[in-house]
């Protein structure tokens, strides 16, 4: 059925940063969950956010403004709860939300994953056969009544039916979920909402003829109905592809393209439509090329109907204001945008009227605002000039040869490694970090500062290490980590100590929940001046007879969890610091650390949505982390971790980076994983402790998680560890469930040793 509703705003985002500016809900969370604050108080922050990113949006000139964009913990949670989707086992929960999030002393959290290819993390739908869904409108209209209280009218946004039952493996009960958004759109409209905003991220990837036949039910269905805000579907992270002409044929008024990523090709389908046009990125923090911007959105309004000027995703992606940020060099500042400046820039060519971007420019040494290449280039991304090289996948020979002395085969280093090492059945370990302790932050703070000395703070930092290999050793741990106490963040860190970064004072993003990282700016060519890590992993093997690991991060993880470099491509960034991570490697190695572990836990994140950019994708990933490692001799033991990130999708190319040892995963995930690794020929250490949740797992429950790796793996392959690092954690969470898990692997040795194993 077709209707006219109300022309939309000519300019708008996808979405906004809601951890505050001065990350006020990071506190208030944590305050709830310690107990130090109450639920009303925490609802009072999360509404003092909702009114200062309204107010400051309609200050800057934004003409439509989202609402519902705003969570306390993730969105696809919170469409979980919108649409009853909230399993049986929680209900009961004195707070069924967060014990879903993070779990309880008795109910383990929902899974946890990447959303599409960002380091943001959300929670994995449950939905089944017998879930039932009853529509819980309590959230989003209680936002669109603050909202009017404030004097702003707002779009509502939600998670879109097709996308979330994706997430939800849960396709077949398509029937029933819309219902609850056919109920929904009805409720908006009694509450007089001009348009409401459904994104459906999922549809720039590949789909099935299944899949889009959803699609156009879906919104052929909530079209037709006739009292209902206008539809308005997002789409992001890439070009819709075959799902645009099935999108466009649908009664959806307006449909948002990602011309960052997805590019032009195609948009004829959207005749008539309202194309809410992202040419502003919300993945990076360039400034927009206005040029090429004004250029796309002329060519857009020769096919729409109506041509809205917004960012190419949520604007969640990036730190709120770059004027925050005293420290950086003015002429890198200079090319920068963070969220306020990025809808500044949309607002400036809403209203420039497309006709000429010149009064937009800003000068630049290069114009790209392309920080990760599109899953599928359809044509050229409007933020990256022509000149510029496509920082994509891609074949054909580096200027320096891909590795550099490449190591024995597996089965000759496992030799060696035996005899040098020694360990015993089911050895034990961690991922690297140990809790950050309130102590330890103020006194890295102050070093900063200038109020406390280089000596002093570096004699606490050792002071820590001590304390950390202590408990390792009573404990009963076989091979030991230093713990990481002189480290802010597993990237930033290793930013702050090579050349080509710089670092943020205030640049927060969030990563899930109350977690938020500061990504540093990769902004030139890479190397190491010095040794990063050498002196702590020297020190933490002072202090013990047992194995040390040094603990290193991976070139592609340094490189995705970073805002990088756009006038290169993306392969040669990552060997740039595949370079700098192999001199770290050899150094290590020097200093007689036995035992060296580079983690790579973004290599499934960057994988590309599109099935076609990804064999070339992961051929120089996995060929930058062998570059990386390639230094270490053959009796050292070269350790990855890779957590959160569906890694079952990349066995072979995990097999491929020719680690020793992989750790991954499998607690939180109830060992999912584990059905997929049994050709896997190395060591593997499958996590038995979700780090993510205050709960501790008792010595039984690491017990059959255990169990279950060894009925895929031979024991001798198999390592036994958390499922991340632990400092999120308190040490007294930590030494609580590492005694549990030596306790279930004292138990498991001696029944093996019984069998003769």
């Amino acid at each position: 059925m077709s209707r006219s509703p109300s022309r939309f705003p000519r300019s708008t985002v996808l979405g906004y940063p809601r951890i505050g500016p001065r990350r006020e809900l990071k506190r208030a969370l944590e305050a709830y969950w310690d107990g130090r604050g109450s639920r009303a108080e925490l609802e009072a922050a999360g509404a003092a956010i909702r009114e200062g990113t309204w107010t400051r949006l309609a200050e800057l000139g934004l003409e439509g403004l989202p609402s519902n964009t705003f969570s306390l913990y993730d969105q696809v949670l919170d469409t979980a709860v919108l649409l009853g989707a909230v399993p049986e086992r929680y209900r009961a929960a004195e707070d069924p939300y967060f014990a879903m999030a993070r779990g309880t002393d008795g109910l383990a959290p929902l899974r946890m994953t990447k959303w599409f290819d960002t380091n943001y993390h959300y929670i994995v739908p449950e939905v089944g056969p017998d879930t039932v869904f009853e529509l819980d409108a309590a959230k989003p209209l209680a936002e669109l009544r603050q909202a009017r209280e404030l004097g702003f009218e707002t779009r509502p946004v939600v998670i879109g039916p097709v996308t979330f039952l994706l997430l939800a493996s849960a396709l077949d009960r398509l029937d029933d979920v819309l219902a609850c958004y056919e109920e929904l759109l009805a409720v908006l409209a009694a509450e007089r909402v001009t348009w409401v905003q459904f994104d459906e991220p999922a549809l720039v990837a590949d789909r099935t003829p299944e899949e889009l036949a959803a699609v156009r039910t879906a919104y052929e269905r909530l079209g037709a109905r006739s009292a209902r805000p206008g539809l308005f579907v997002a789409s992001y992270f890439g070009h819709l592809g075959e799902a645009l002409p099935v999108l466009a044929a649908t009664p959806v008024e307006a449909i948002g393209v990602d011309l960052v990523r997805g590019g032009l090709d195609g948009l004829a389908a959207l005749a008539g439509k309202t194309v809410v046009a992202g040419v502003v990125s919300g993945r990076d923090v360039w400034r927009t090329a206005p040029e090429r911007a004004a250029h796309a959105l002329r060519a857009v309004r020769e096919q729409a109907g109506q041509v809205v000027v917004s960012t190419s995703c949520s604007l969640l992606h990036v730190p709120y204001d770059v004027e925050a940020e005293p420290d950086l060099d003015s002429g890198l500042k200079a090319r920068l945008a963070f969220a306020e400046q990025k809808v500044a820039e949309v607002v400036e060519l809403a209203r420039s009227g497309f006709e000429d971007g010149d009064q937009l420019a800003r000068p630049r040494p290069h114009a790209g605002a392309l920080s990760r290449p599109p899953a599928e280039p359809h044509s050229e991304p409007v933020s990256r000039p022509h000149s510029e090289p496509f920082s994509g996948p891609r074949s054909g020979p580096l200027s320096q040869p891909v590795v550099a002395g490449e190591r024995a085969p597996y089965a000759v280093r496992a030799v060696a490694q035996a005899a040098h090492l020694r360990l015993p059945l089911l050895p034990t370990t961690t991922i690297g970090s140990f809790p950050q302790t309130g102590e330890l932050r103020e006194a890295r703070a102050a070093a900063v500062a200038g109020r406390l000395s280089a000596a002093d703070y570096e004699r606490r930092v050792e002071g820590e290490i001590e304390r950390v290999i202590r408990v390792q050793e009573r404990l009963g741990l076989d091979v030991l980590v230093h713990g990481e106490p002189e480290r802010n963040d597993m990237v930033q860190y290793f930013a702050e100590h090579l050349d080509g970064f710089a670092v943020t004072r205030n640049g927060w993003v969030q990563s899930y929940g109350s977690r938020c990282t500061r990504p540093p700016i990769l902004h030139g060519d890479v190397s190491r001046p010095e040794p990063i890590t050498v002196r702590w992993a020297r020190h933490a093997r002072s202090l013990t007879d047992r194995p040390v690991k040094g603990m290193l991060t991976g070139p592609v993880t340094i490189v995705a969890w970073s805002f990088t470099r756009d006038d290169l491509p993306l392969r040669d960034v990552v060997f740039q610091v595949a370079d700098a991570v192999r001199e770290e490697v050899r150094d290590l190695e020097a200093a007689g650390v036995p035992i060296i572990q580079v983690d790579e836990p973004a290599l499934r994140e960057l994988l590309p949505l599109r099935e076609a950019a990804r064999a070339g994708y992961l051929e120089w990933a996995v060929a930058a982390y062998r570059r990386a490692t390639s230094g270490a001799g053959d009796r050292t033991q070269i350790h990855t971790h890779l957590c959160y990130s569906d890694a079952d999708q990349i066995l072979d190319a995990i097999d491929g980076l020719d680690a020793d040892v992989t750790t991954i995963e499998s607690a939180r995930s109830g060992a999912r994983l584990l059905g997929s690794v049994g050709a896997f020929e190395r060591g593997l250490g499958p996590g038995v402790y979700d780090i993510h949740s205050p709960r501790v797992p008792g010595a039984d429950e690491v017990e059959r998680l255990l169990r279950e790796a060894l009925r895929t793996l031979p024991a001798e392959r198999v390592w036994v560890n958390p499922d991340c690092g632990l400092k999120t954690r308190t040490y007294e969470q930590v030494e609580a469930a590492l005694a549990n898990m030596a306790t279930a692997t004292r138990r498991l040795r001696a029944e093996l040793a019984g069998t003769g194993r």
